[in-house]
């Protein structure tokens, strides 16, 4: 449970904006503090500035952190709104909202100008030249880190660094979820067609909401505890509303505290990153989806979705996708915890994109690119999920494309969609 409290602590603190410019406030005030007591113990008088002077600096500086501080949130702003409706809106908590560079560069502009403003209101007769250094560099480092931002929010947002950021988040979470390498054709024999009627089903009470995490190690204490089996109903990622079935409980495992095994699962308004592999897929398809709208017509930028498909569907297809049940130490299931299967991926990754993009070369083209090359590179026991994705496009660019010359281009794969393979086919 603690666990669990903690990673919804830990989550919300990564997702928000405001907490490390809020530290920053009383770290300002602080450190103004403690520089001007350094000030009055080392007796500096090395600045050559005057009072008049050193209180011109820091108005200065106040003014620039503060017009920076403004820019900075009125531009991500408009960013947002800009992102979500090119891109897809599942950027903003992915992307926008987690990225530590706009996080601290906020949080250096608050503290500079909390630091500034100390500084200023203790300027009497006498000048305290310690503070005013501290506040003058600080204010030199203000100017470069916002033309820095500013550079780096333009790179932040186009959309091949969204693509590769959220491809290499579902990296991660791949290797997490899968830490396995991929067995063969081979599945162990199931558990669970011994199992009789569930015992008991515990219903989700609460507040409605998405599956984001589940605590294995608690479902399978418990179960093993209790010498019986629990089984998880929904799957990471699913909506789960009050009074739906949560667990199921079989042998023993009927005598296990409700509250235990509800305190396991964390819920939140959105799916995350963090056991839903599906989720990187999801973002990258929308993308995809976007760009092929009518609204936008930007099959290029599909092309690059579809580079970064690529690359975590193999990924998917060399690792280990274990089946639902989860054994203990002994060899014996304790858990039945759902998770996707390879079909489930492949269905995800091509289904939507050849409906949306069947009649445009480019997107054809580069999809007959990608199943090529994954028949090719992944073990034989992941190519007929393949093979009948690669049939189904042959029947879309059928249906699209009349004339034979274009046909004969539609049915040539290319890594770029258009413009790498088809003078040379030809």
């Amino acid at each position: 449970m603690h666990r669990i409290r903690w990673s919804r602590v830990s989550a919300y603190l990564k997702s928000s904006l405001w907490v490390v410019p809020l530290i920053a406030i009383p770290l300002g005030m602080i450190t103004t503090r403690i520089l001007h007591w350094l000030d009055g113990q080392l007796a500096w008088t090395v600045t050559g500035f005057a009072v008049t002077g050193a209180r011109a600096l820091l108005d200065a500086v106040i003014t620039s952190t503060l017009s920076f501080v403004v820019f900075t949130f009125g531009s991500l702003l408009v960013a947002i709104q800009v992102a979500s409706g090119q891109l897809t809106p599942r950027i903003i908590a992915t992307v926008l909202l987690r990225n530590n560079v706009v996080r601290y560069t906020v949080g250096l502009f608050i503290f500079t100008l909390m630091l500034s403003l100390g500084t200023h209101g203790r300027l009497d007769e006498k000048l305290h030249p310690l503070p005013v250094i501290a506040a003058s560099f600080l204010g030199v480092a203000c100017f470069a880190a916002f033309l820095y931002l500013i550079d780096y929010a333009s790179r932040l947002l186009r959309p091949i660094s969204v693509l590769t950021h959220v491809a290499n988040s579902g990296f991660a979470v791949i290797e997490s979820v899968y830490s396995e390498p991929s067995l063969g054709p081979g599945v162990p024999k199931s558990q669970r067609r011994d199992l009789e009627p569930a015992e008991r089903v515990i219903l989700h009470h609460g507040t409605s909401g998405i599956v984001l995490t589940v605590d294995q190690t608690t479902l399978i204490r418990s179960a093993a505890a209790l010498n019986g089996i629990i089984e998880f109903v929904p799957q990471v990622g699913d909506f789960v509303g009050v009074d739906e079935p949560l667990f199921k409980l079989y042998g023993g495992a009927h005598a296990a505290n409700d509250e235990t095994l509800r305190s396991a699962i964390e819920y939140g308004s959105e799916r995350t990153l963090e056991q839903d592999p599906m989720f990187a897929f999801r973002i990258v398809i929308d993308i995809a989806l976007k760009a092929l709208s009518p609204a936008i017509n930007d099959p290029t930028t599909a092309v690059l979705a579809i580079d970064q498909l690529h690359r975590l569907l193999r990924l998917v297809g060399k690792r280990h996708l274990r089946t639902d049940e989860i054994l203990d130490a002994t060899g014996l299931l304790r858990v039945i915890f759902p998770t996707p299967n390879w079909e489930d991926f492949v269905h995800l990754s091509f289904s939507e994109l050849r409906q949306c993009g069947g009649d445009k070369l480019q997107i054809v083209r580069r999809l007959r690119a990608m199943i090529e090359n994954l028949i090719q590179t992944l073990p034989s026991h992941r190519q007929p999920a393949l093979q009948q994705q690669l049939s189904l496009l042959d029947r879309e660019v059928t249906r699209f494309f009349q004339y034979p010359e274009e046909l004969a281009l539609a049915r040539v794969g290319d890594s770029q969609g258009l413009g790498g393979r088809s003078s040379r086919s030809s």
